[in-house]
C-alpha cells in the first residue's frame, strides 16, 4: 500500500470541503407570522363559545316549572327517535 496516493486523497477532499461564508454569523433574522382576518375570525368565535355556557338555564327553569306542576309530557315518538339516532350513530 502507498502512504503518498493515501495523502493525495485526503488532500483532495480537504480541498474540496466547503469553507465558512465570513459575516453570516452577524445578520440574525427574527421569525414572523401573520395571520389572516379569517384566522382572527375564527378565534374570536372560538373563544366565544368557550366562554357560552353549555346550560340553557331558561328552558331549564321552563322544564322544572312543568315537571313540578305535572304537565311535563315526553312525547314516546320523539324520544325512539332520538334513541335510534344515538345508536346508528354508535354503529
Amino acid at each position: 500500500m502507498r502512504i503518498e496516493a493515501y495523502n493525495q486523497i485526503t488532500q483532495m477532499y480537504n480541498a474540496s470541503r466547503p469553507s465558512k461564508v465570513k459575516g453570516a454569523d452577524s445578520v440574525k433574522k427574527k421569525d414572523q407570522v401573520q395571520i389572516s382576518q379569517t384566522g382572527r375570525d375564527y378565534q374570536v368565535a372560538k373563544q366565544a363559545v368557550a366562554e357560552a355556557s353549555d346550560i340553557r338555564a331558561d328552558k331549564v327553569i321552563q322544564v322544572k316549572k312543568q315537571i313540578a306542576s305535572g304537565t311535563y309530557k315526553v312525547d314516546t315518538g320523539d324520544f325512539a327517535a332520538k334513541l335510534i339516532e344515538k345508536y346508528d350513530a354508535y354503529c
